[in-house]
């Protein structure tokens, strides 16, 4: 085998991998501002229901990290993330990423079913991403899902900007 191709066909899965885990994320929010400003279709209710989930969920996540430290997998295996940048040690559970990508796609799929789906399946790579670039376990971004799915279905029930005005 030609070694010169070996290295190409991993370094292409390596940088598909980083954008999983790193940047993905931010065409869910660049999604979001097409939402708002672009389509008409999409009321900027929706919008702000997901940026209102993706906020507290993410308020959550900072105060669960904070009272339950637990060491990320590139420190216990010793391999590097795959990360565009190296993310603070000591604070794997839950996934961020993972909250903030399923409160984005939860508030979309509460309201515009097919178009949640799409925003779903972008929010499951960033999961998957964030697993597969060492820096999550599977029950990081599982839970962080169930946070972001979670407060994404409560602010919607709860009509939050209905409350405030």
């Amino acid at each position: 085998m030609n070694p010169i191709i070996i290295y190409s066909e991993n370094s292409l899965y390596l940088t598909f991998i980083t954008f999983l885990g790193s940047f993905l994320i931010w065409f869910m929010f660049a999604g979001l501002i097409f939402l708002w400003v672009i389509d008409g279709r999409i009321k900027k209710e929706v919008v702000l229901h997901a940026l209102t989930a993706c906020l507290i969920s993410w308020l959550m996540v900072l105060v669960i990290k904070s009272l339950l430290p637990h060491a990320r997998p590139f420190e216990v295996n010793g391999r590097l993330p795959l990360t565009f940048t190296i993310p603070t040690p000591e604070t794997s559970f839950p996934s961020a990423h993972s909250t903030v990508a399923f409160a984005i796609a939860a508030s979309i799929w509460l309201h515009k079913k097919k178009l949640g789906i799409w925003f779903i399946a972008l929010a499951i790579l960033v999961a998957m991403g964030r697993v597969a670039t060492n820096v999550h376990y599977m029950i990081d971004v599982v839970s962080g899902g169930f946070v972001g799915v979670g407060t994404a279905y409560l602010v919607k029930k709860l009509h939050v900007f209905k409350l405030l005005g």
